[in-house]
């Protein structure tokens, strides 16, 4: 069957957000919003189904299907782990969409869908290689490589936010707290927002969330400019490591704090500080499609690698 359209599904813990794009130029045609069934496997395979029919039934098309989730799919298993929406965590999501769907589905990191999204056409568009950040409540990563997702052969390539911060000081060490996973001092425990926020307060500031310290920066107040500061260098630390291992053309920041201008002249300033060797012509840029280049990701898991015209 010839496909007209490309469709994307963003498997939230709130929302499923759809989008229809077309196959031949990228041109959003269709896109609507619903609440996630949480906790309820077999009524989100259902909505998701009764997206794509919406979907086609709108546009009077067929269209490939690519799916982003909060977790990955298990190289030994096929089925979900690591999804921090649980209920979908040992379920083989693959097989039952593509059962109810009638045709191959593809399913990727919610992340993965980010850095595919960016590199087809969005910040890292022309790079060959992007890796794309997501720095909100938590911290993820994704990797695209001639516009197409690369997970790597145990699904977790991109899971940046769960290795250590990298050169740690002897405040850091002190500072440095437990992570969800299960270790201590992973790079999402000092770089998610609200991380920025915890370390602001545990300098002797007050509880607030991250945009209430950044109030706080923008009015010149000194602990929240040495917290900012803090940020912005242990983010140029982290990367160094992307830079060292991967060496990509591009970094495409997402997620709350990409938001932050600020961050970009400092974060470019400092990475060749730490990459090996003290060079780094990589940018770390902010990016372009913003909340859609998830679900825009999940339709282009399809991209042959060419970018629409």
């Amino acid at each position: 069957m010839s496909h007209k359209l490309n469709i994307g599904i963003d498997l939230g813990g709130t929302k499923i957000e759809c989008i229809a794009l077309s196959a031949s130029n990228g041109q959003e045609l269709w896109r609507r919003r619903v609440a996630t069934p949480r906790g309820d496997y077999a009524a989100t395979l259902g909505a998701i189904a009764e997206l794509v029919a919406e979907a086609e039934s709108t546009l009077g098309l067929s269209g490939t299907v690519g799916l982003g989730i909060p977790g990955t799919i298990s190289g030994q298993t096929g089925r979900v782990k690591n999804a921090n929406s649980t209920w979908l965590n040992g379920q083989d999501l693959q097989a039952d969409l593509e059962q109810r769907l009638q045709r191959p589905v593809r399913i990727s990191n919610d992340a993965n869908c980010f850095a595919v999204s960016e590199s087809v056409d969005g910040a890292g568009a022309g790079y060959g290689a992007v890796f794309g950040v997501i720095l909100g409540t938590g911290v993820g990563a994704g990797v695209a490589i001639n516009q197409q997702a690369w997970s790597g052969s145990n699904g977790v390539a991109g899971e940046w936010g769960h290795n250590p911060l990298p050169w740690l000081t002897e405040q850091e060490q002190q500072l440095q707290q437990a992570c969800y996973c299960g270790r201590s001092g992973c790079i999402e425990t000092w770089l998610a927002g609200p991380s920025f926020a915890r370390v602001y307060q545990q300098m002797g500031g007050d509880l607030l969330n991250a945009p209430d310290v950044m109030q706080r920066v923008a009015a010149g107040e000194a602990l929240a400019t040495q917290a900012f500061n803090d940020y912005c260098q242990r983010l140029a630390r982290a990367l160094a490591h992307v830079v060292n291992v991967l060496d990509p053309g591009i970094i495409v920041l997402g997620g709350g704090m990409s938001n932050v201008d600020a961050i970009y002249p400092k974060v470019n300033e400092q990475l060749s500080d730490w990459v090996f060797g003290n060079e780094c012509v990589t940018p770390v840029v902010k990016n372009l499609h913003g909340d859609s280049s998830g679900v825009r990701g999940a339709a282009w898991l399809w991209n042959n690698g060419s970018t629409p015209q």
